[in-house]
């Protein structure tokens, strides 16, 4: 197998210009004209609407390679796109060889009569999606979010591209993935597949292997398995058909476990074909060794949804991922990681990717496999309708072939999940209309038939689930509370209360959120001081949801007091986002067993903007990012008030029992006690507990509720694991004294430590620097007085480097105190 990369410069002119331009592939256009200063940032005030104009027209694309005698000379030759975005023409030589229409595919495509020794020249035209989604939306009218431009569905192209209630509407075009060519004459490995089965203490591995170009050849076969310890497993085929199954025996496996539960081993499996003179393929896979399933069934409450990892029922516990940027090229390996690290460090275990964007590439899913991220995985479909003509019947089944072979061996994927909010949408919305029977019938053609069925043949160990929120297809009551999963935004959308979470006990919530503006040094990346204020046209082009300012101020005015002042504003905002959150996860972590699963909307932005993320556009933490760091600690400690009751909840999500010491008082908002005990429990592996229930129905007066709260501290093997607080007023009411707070400041060689006190009672302590950017060990959390706390930061977290006396300048500390 040779290889030809054809990556790097390239030339780029709209159709309508006469001057070339340089071009990076992979990239895009709006990349290209942004990096080269021919226009301005994009994601910078109003500049958005720029991109509608520079997306309405078509380019093309050139570039030059040099073919030598020893790939012309081979039997196969061909062109391999690993993502064109999205409507193209392909002409080498002067010769038309392929047309496309899918962004989410590869195309593989035969040039051996049209290439020559020598130099040859490939040339794509890129047709504008704005222009080919209107023409199509004048021929079939379909529905699609209101927040994009119309005619999306047409297209298999990232439908948030062109707009969504959190994006811009910038639907970029470019040639976005790797190009090659590529020249063999016989034994290329055309497809693997890895099955596992596993029986005790053993697992028999079965690996298919397809081979093009083995008639009349006597070829060979390997197939090396590699543990992570770094024993070796090698199985040799002398004589190889098209189709070969190798049984690979593992004994003592290491086992896969997701993020809390267990180590993430991972074994190579390397498969060679080769002949008496050379190898001719080699194919590279990594896996895990687990069994994850989903279990569907009836119980007491409803019918199931819970993930079974290696017959271990986990409450899965995670978040949303979109397109990490509408400009695609600016996305990296480097950047994903970090995103990756902040879930684990947040304590994820699972990761929805949302139907809405793009299938991530390979590194995203190599980064869930090493840091133990189960992946549920939705195909690229959301909250739209779609016409299941010839042609986009078949492109969407190479886009399920395409993305299934590519993506089911990680040991991360936990489940195929056909759509997003699509059969909700046909049932609940009332914007779809519920008399286009033909659409209606596509619809179930596609998600309960067409995919299915590709995915029983592609990849039957992977449970497959038709859209979500649903109770199991066919219209039937998607958003039943006790079947199936949940998409909920009554706390949001139905300004309902926080409390309303409490009335619902979801067997597997899969959406729900909360908006917030990001910090001021995001704000300050996109406007000028006269934009900041949150109604301004700038801030309002930053914000995507039409009524969300709104309620913000709405749900502001029911918990804090009126912020002094917009930098002040932001600050709530992100403490409303993550009180809400919070209230939701620990009442569904409460009722583990009943429930069984937590995704909150949305973990990340694609721009600078206000939305529902808990990390921004620049990869700072919001407070509920922090926060989601408490709630979804393995043990979890939570509190409940019931009047003048307080109950004491201990939620154990590890493998292992625990011995826990809780100490709780009740204190004065100056931090005395006015009661105080201790209570000792053993908490069994995989459970919720109400350890305690508290009753202060003799001390806690109308005005004593407004001035008095509880405080409780986790102990485990008698080391303090966290300590949370409870009020029994709205913050807007509670009589928050100054709490005057002291930080004091020491470095090591890796880190800076902050050391702080109080004089009284302080909420929702916020430190963060200036101008820098750094992860704190803790933020946004309460402290008594005379406790000292101890937040770190370690200096590889620091976005620049700074010496201590510069850290000690950048450090801002506030409290709800100081909303006001």
């Amino acid at each position: 197998m040779k290889k030809l990369d054809l990556n790097g410069l390239w030339k780029m002119r709209s159709t309508k210009a006469h001057e070339w331009m340089n071009a990076t592939v992979p990239g895009s256009v709006m990349h290209d004209l942004f990096s080269q200063g021919e226009i301005d940032d994009p994601f910078y005030r109003d500049n958005e609407d720029q991109a509608y104009d520079i997306s309405s027209k078509d380019y093309e694309f050139t570039r030059s390679f040099t073919i030598d005698e020893a790939i012309a000379n081979h039997q196969h030759v061909i062109i391999r796109f690993d993502g064109l975005d999205t409507i193209s023409k392909i002409t080498l030589n002067g010769h038309v060889i392929a047309q496309t229409n899918n962004m989410h595919r590869t195309y593989e495509f035969d040039i051996k009569p049209y290439i020559t020794v020598g130099e040859n020249t490939l040339h794509i035209t890129l047709y504008s999606p704005i222009q080919y989604i209107t023409e199509k939306q004048k021929e079939t009218k379909l529905w699609g979010v209101t927040d994009a431009i119309e005619g999306f569905p047409h297209i298999r192209k990232g439908h948030s591209m062109f707009g969504w209630d959190w994006g811009p509407q910038i639907p970029d075009l470019g040639i976005w993935r790797d190009v090659s060519i590529l020249a063999w004459n016989k034994g290329r490995i055309d497809d693997v597949y890895i099955t596992q089965q596993h029986n005790h203490n053993e697992v028999s591995l079965n690996v298919r292997v397809n081979v093009q170009g083995t008639e009349r050849e006597t070829l060979g076969l390997e197939v090396k398995l590699t543990s992570p310890t770094g024993e070796v497993d090698t199985t040799k085929v002398n004589h190889l058909s098209k189709e070969e199954n190798i049984t690979i025996n593992v004994k003592e496996p290491k086992l896969w476990w997701p993020n809390g539960y267990g180590e993430q081993p991972l074994y190579q499996v390397e498969i060679k074909t080769v002949n008496e003179q050379e190898q001719l393929d080699q194919k590279s896979l990594t896996i895990g060794l687990r069994t994850i399933e989903v279990k569907h069934e009836p119980d007491e409450w409803g019918k199931s949804f819970e993930f079974i990892v290696n017959g271990l029922p986990i409450f899965a516990m995670g978040a949303n991922y979109i397109p990490e940027d509408n400009l695609l090229a600016r996305n990296s390996r480097q950047r994903t990681e970090t995103l990756i690290n902040d879930c684990v460090d947040a304590n994820f275990n699972m990761i929805r990717v949302w139907g809405g964007g793009i299938y991530p590439e390979d590194y995203f899913f190599d980064l869930c496999d090493r840091k133990g991220l189960i992946v549920w995985q939705d195909f690229m479909f959301a909250c739209s309708m779609y016409d299941l003509n010839d042609e986009f019947r078949e492109t969407v089944e190479h886009e399920v072939i395409d993305n299934m072979k590519r993506i089911r061996h990680h040991a991360s994927l936990g489940i195929w999940c056909g759509n997003n909010e699509v059969e909700e949408a046909w049932v609940h919305w009332g914007d779809m209309p519920d008399d286009d029977y033909k659409h209606k019938a596509d619809y179930i053609k596609l998600f309960e038939f067409i995919i299915p069925e590709l995915a029983k043949k592609l990849d039957p160990q992977t449970f497959y689930w038709s859209s979500s929120p649903s109770s199991g297809g066919g219209f039937n009551e998607p958003r039943n509370p006790n079947e199936g999963d949940m998409h909920y935004w009554e706390v949001w959308h139905g300004l309902k209360p926080f409390s309303e979470y409490e009335k619902f006990h979801f067997r597997f919530c899969s959406e729900f959120g909360f908006q917030s503006f990001p910090s001021m040094k995001t704000i300050q990346t996109f406007t000028v001081p006269e934009d900041r204020n949150i109604f301004s046209y700038v801030m309002e082009k930053h914000q995507k949801n039409g009524a969300a300012n709104g309620k913000i101020l709405f749900y502001l005015s029911e918990n804090f007091l009126y912020p002094k002042d917009f930098d002040s504003l932001l600050y709530a905002s992100q403490l409303l986002q993550a009180e809400a959150i919070k209230y939701g996860v620990e009442h569904w972590r409460r009722n583990r067993g009943r429930c069984m699963g937590s995704l909150y909307w949305q973990l990340n932005d694609c721009w600078p903007v206000a939305s529902w993320s808990s990390i921004d556009y620049y990869g700072r933490w919001k407070a509920l990012h922090y926060f989601a760091k408490k709630f979804y600690s393995p043990i979890l400690l939570s509190l409940r008030e019931d009047g003048t009751n307080v109950e004491i909840h201990v939620t154990n999500e590890t493998r292992e029992n625990v011995t826990a010491r809780i100490e709780w008082t009740l204190r004065k908002n100056t931090s005395e006690i006015v009661k105080q005990g201790t209570l000792s429990t053993e908490i069994a592996s995989l459970t919720a507990n109400q350890c305690e229930k508290l009753d202060f129905a003799d001390v806690l007066t109308k005005e004593a509720k407004r001035n008095t709260y509880v405080e409780c501290t986790l102990y485990i093997d008698d080391k303090e694991h966290t300590t949370t607080t409870l009020l029994f007023a709205k913050p807007k009411h509670f009589e928050f004294l100054n709490p005057e707070i002291m930080t004091e400041i020491t470095e090591t060689e890796e880190t800076y430590d902050i050391t702080l006190q109080t004089a009284t009672f302080a909420k929702y302590v916020e430190l963060e620097l200036l101008e820098a950017d750094c992860k704190f060990s803790d933020n946004y959390f309460d402290l008594s007085s005379g406790t000292n706390k101890v937040i770190t930061v370690k200096k590889d977290s620091l976005s620049v480097e700074l010496d201590i006396t510069s850290f000690k300048q950048q450090l801002k500390v506030r409290s709800v105190f100081d909303i006001a």
